[in-house]
């Protein structure tokens, strides 16, 4: 009989002897099997507690996503940023925000003591008149030596003085503006804010010292003149200096001499001098040297030989060769009228006519 320990058939065939001894590691007792718990999982335990067979998608996001919404806000506030600084910049307020003060003008006629005397020579004229050693056209605009100021550079008073001198010669010397009644060759140098006191002027020309076309520049009656000589005679200065460090004051003082007969006159016709002083102060700022402009301060204008009784706001009525001036003084003063400025004349001195 076998063992206690042996199979009911005895040991198998081919088995080894002594096998319990290879397998009594591994077989439970009695005790271990009645001890041990046996627990079957329901299917849903035993779907969560593994991991699904298909994977699923994540779900789609509608809308920016975090990235495009960082980027729209770190643009939205680079724009802000520049708007405010364009509104509220670190920097000073440049001079060109201030308004510009009206020009004060004064145009003063002056009468011929006696005939205006005339030849149809204008040579023999200018060599017998006070103008014989001028020179012709803007070479008589002659630029002063040039020395740099506390807060200005040289180059901006060589801009500062070529600009008064452009000013002079399409005031002046631009026939254009003189008999054909242009007026943009002298706007185009004005500074902005004076255009408006520029344009009045000339749509409703005063005596009131702030709106004479003649305080802005030169030109002549053109239906009784007309230039007899283009060659015009000028003489006078430049200065510039520094007013305070954020302007620049350019005076020019110069005499016109003008050759003139009547319009439609025939080449024979004699001609005559006619005469302006012309005292012109500009102001320059930055912002006007940039843009090759001026502020027109001050104009002191002196001419004849004309009437004292002729109207010399709006346009000049030279008196001509043969001519004598009017009887009659200017046109009477209002002092009740608060706007308006005194009317003036003087008379013309001999010795500024030609002696033929």
């Amino acid at each position: 009989m076998g063992g206690p320990g042996d199979p009911p058939e005895g040991t198998p065939e081919g088995a080894p002897a002594g096998g319990e001894d290879e397998y009594r590691s591994v077989v439970f007792d009695e005790s271990f099997v009645r001890a041990a718990r046996l627990q079957e999982f329901s299917a849903q335990e035993r779907m969560a507690d593994h991991s699904p067979a298909v994977r699923r998608r994540p779900p789609l996001q509608r809308g920016l996503s975090r990235q495009a919404l960082i980027l729209v806000l770190l643009i939205a506030m680079a724009f802000g940023t520049a708007i405010y600084m364009g509104v509220r910049h670190p920097y000073p307020t440049t001079p060109a925000t201030r308004s510009a003060e009206p020009v004060r003008m004064t145009v003063i006629p002056l009468a011929p003591q006696s005939a205006v005397p005339g030849s149809a020579s204008t040579d023999a004229l200018y060599t017998g008149s006070p103008a014989a050693q001028f020179r012709t056209g803007a070479d008589g605009i002659t630029m002063p030596a040039v020395r740099r100021t506390s807060h200005f550079s040289d180059s901006q008073v060589v801009t500062a003085l070529t600009t008064a001198k452009d000013y002079l010669v399409e005031s002046s010397l631009d026939p254009s503006v003189l008999t054909g009644g242009a007026t943009r060759p002298v706007r185009i140098l004005l500074d902005p804010r004076q255009l408006d006191q520029f344009d009045r002027s000339f749509d409703h020309p005063a005596a009131d010292g702030r709106h004479a076309p003649t305080g802005w520049l030169i030109r002549f009656d053109a239906t009784r003149t007309q230039l007899a000589d283009k060659g015009i005679r000028v003489q006078g200065t430049l200065q510039a200096a520094e007013t305070d460090s954020d302007t620049l004051e350019v005076v020019a003082d110069h005499t016109f001499v003008y050759a003139l007969k009547p319009a439609g006159a025939s080449a024979g016709a004699k001609a005559s001098l006619f005469t302006v002083r012309r005292e012109l102060t500009f102001r320059f700022d930055r912002d006007d040297l940039r843009m090759h402009q001026a502020e027109l301060a001050v104009s002191y204008v002196q001419a004849g030989p004309l009437s004292c009784s002729e109207d010399s706001v709006s346009r000049l009525r030279p008196l001509l060769a043969g001519e004598t001036a009017k009887a009659g003084g200017p046109v009477g003063t209002d002092p009740y009228a608060t706007g308006s400025a005194t009317a003036v004349c003087g008379s013309l001195a001999r010795s500024a006519q030609p002696k033929l």
